[in-house]
């Protein structure tokens, strides 16, 4: 005896191709499990013809798929669920009901920082980030930086393990345990936290309109080599750092209703 079908509007739920839904998942275990469950569950358009995305798997795996979108110059809106660890980026991993969550979505703009790193060597790179641009010491000798902030000399050396810029949307991530602040998606805002600061040592920070250009000289850069890192992207030996929101690169995340992520990152203070 055959399979008794759907009825139609079961079938409807379950075609997420003719929506233009993708789907793509990390390499983890965990997340090829649940992408072959969802596959058997529904009918996804091809990667490279969807205008939408599921994605599978934590955080990282998100960051790796909007950087995607960012180097290819495709923008297309995605919906997470988490097969990671920490999943911040990403909604509840669920079998049932994907169609009428995506539908029911709340979608999130983010807006990427742009990073141009000069090295002592003479390379230029740029790269985009969407939690942070963060300079690091690379040896036992404290790094030496000069700030400026549009243009002008905010500081003229901090003497720190480094520094860093990050998004409302990546100020609970390295930003956080860096003491800086928590900036909410809507705040306009962006943050400026030194990593281990020994002079001045009481300085914490500066929260700064986001569309203000941030500068940072590395001071005798051949002797106190800095790294800078956009993300998952790292610049070793820079001598200077450029950094300033993009907003002609918008990315779209996608949330259930109840899972908000302006809400996590507002609850995020409350955190013990």
């Amino acid at each position: 005896m055959s399979a008794e079908l759907p009825a139609p509007d079961e079938r409807a739920t379950r075609d997420l191709k003719s929506r233009g839904i993708g789907l793509v998942a990390s390499h983890s275990e965990s997340a090829q499990a649940a992408a072959a469950m969802l596959r058997r569950r529904y009918d996804f358009a091809d990667e490279r013809d969807a205008t939408m995305l599921v994605a599978l798997g934590g955080d990282g795996f998100m960051l790796h798929t909007l950087h995607e979108m960012l180097d290819g110059g495709e923008f297309r809106p995605v919906f997470g669920m988490n097969r990671g660890t920490v999943g911040f980026l990403m909604n509840e991993w669920r079998l049932d009901r994907l169609a009428e969550r995506i539908s029911d979505a709340k979608p999130v703009t983010v807006a990427p920082l742009s990073m141009r790193a000069e090295t002592v060597h003479g390379d230029e790179w740029t790269h985009a980030a969407i939690n942070e641009v963060s300079l690091l010491r690379e040896t036992r000798q404290a790094a030496k930086i000069e700030v400026l902030v549009n243009g002008r000399v905010a500081m003229p050396e901090l003497v720190a393990d480094g520094v860093l810029v990050a998004t409302p949307a990546g100020s609970t991530a390295y930003n956080l345990s860096a003491r800086g602040p928590i900036l909410p998606l809507s705040a306009n805002m962006l943050a400026l936290t030194p990593i281990a600061p020994f002079r001045p040592r009481r300085w914490s920070g500066a929260i700064l309109p986001d569309d203000t250009r941030i500068c940072f000289r590395v001071n005798d850069p051949e002797n106190r080599m800095v790294s800078a890192v956009a993300d998952q992207f790292e610049v070793r030996d820079v001598s200077l750092v450029e950094v300033a929101l993009d907003r002609s690169r918008s990315l779209t995340l996608l949330f259930d209703p109840e899972h908000a992520l302006d809400e996590r990152i507002a609850m995020e203070q409350f955190a013990t």
